[in-house]
């Protein structure tokens, strides 16, 4: 059974694996580089649905019943389903999954969603409470502008900081043990604040979180960078991405080749103009469930930390003038 190592790292014993997985994107996303990778693309962007909420909905459900597709699993086998966005009281994923059947637990950790919610999918897993869970994400990038800028018709001007708002999700079955990559470990991250306060530089407010996260992780597990084949944040961008070396390297702890970005892989920066990269729930959980787990699934990564960063705002604390904490959680995927 799961328990803790150090003072923050919780060990999985019973290795609760990655059974099926699947990302779902939108037009601009299939012209990144990942592109080839998605499960699926849109090229409309609304889905052919009345409203940008409904799209992302219809996202998430598509993503979900994909991945058990995938994995020959019928959503009455699943136990429980673990699911998030950045819309208030989630309703992408509340109107997405209603009809599932699924017993559901709504997760709220920002971006750092898809993390979260494959934590809470691994322990209840090991555990044996579960035999199967679903962990799923989605970010829309006009719902998101909608909810936490301005309307698209505004028209207004970006930041260099600025990023994207990935539209796509991306779904994980974690279930028991199997010949399939699976969960070594899971750091649950601290909120951190260093004071940030432009909603346009998220990089800058979640990198902190960042740098903290995998700094416990490598404490409590006895490891260094070097030992693993990818270090992956989940959407710091160009910006947040120069800002977590710096913080560590306080700490001389040096990040090397191994590190990258999800707001930095899925898209192309400068012929696309996305500024300082992608960002949104969506865009760390569809880089994960495409590329990165098919290479685990190959055999071309097995050992990997996936560490999904989060901004602990609202549009109302933000017209508060309040400060941006950020959160960042860890995922240790592995391959024997």
């Amino acid at each position: 059974m799961a328990h803790k190592i150090g003072k923050y790292t919780i060990k999985m014993d019973n290795k609760p694996s990655v059974q099926g997985f699947a990302a779902i994107c939108g037009k601009k996303e299939s012209e990144g580089p990942l592109g080839k990778y998605f499960d699926k693309t849109f090229e409309d962007t609304s889905l052919g649905e009345s409203s940008w909420e409904k799209s992302e909905s219809r996202l998430q459900s598509e993503t979900v019943n994909t991945a058990l597709d995938k994995a020959k699993v019928t959503a009455s086998e699943v136990d429980y389903i673990f699911a998030g966005d950045l819309l208030n009281q989630c309703i992408s994923s509340t109107f997405g999954l209603r009809n599932l059947g699924i017993p559901f637990l709504g997760q709220y950790g920002a971006c750092s969603t898809m993390a979260q919610t494959i934590i809470m999918s691994s322990i209840m897993v090991d555990s044996g409470i579960a035999k199967r869970c679903v962990a799923v994400t989605s970010s829309h990038f006009c719902s998101a502008e909608r909810q936490f800028r301005l309307p698209l018709e505004y028209g207004g001007q970006r930041t260099p900081t600025a990023q994207w708002t990935v539209t796509g999700s991306g779904a994980v079955l974690i279930a028991e043990k199997s010949n399939n990559t699976y969960i070594e470990h899971a750091t649950v991250g601290k909120i951190m604040d260093l004071g940030v306060k432009d909603q346009n530089n998220m990089g800058a407010a979640m990198a902190p979180a960042a740098a903290e996260t995998l700094k416990n992780f490598l404490i409590d597990t006895g490891t260094k960078p070097d030992d693993y084949d990818l270090i992956l944040t989940g959407d710091l961008g160009e910006v947040g991405s120069k800002l977590i070396r710096q913080l560590l390297e306080k700490d001389d702890i040096n990040l090397g080749e191994n590190y990258n970005d999800c707001g930095l892989m899925i898209y192309y920066k400068e012929k696309q103009d996305v500024h300082s990269g992608g960002s949104g729930c969506g865009c760390s959980g569809s880089v994960l469930c495409s590329l990165i787990l098919q290479q685990l699934r190959k055999k071309e990564l097995n050992n990997v930390l996936f560490m999904a960063t989060g901004a602990l705002m609202s549009p109302t604390s933000t017209q508060q003038g309040e400060t941006i904490p950020g959160i960042a959680h860890l995922v240790h995927f592995k391959n024997d």
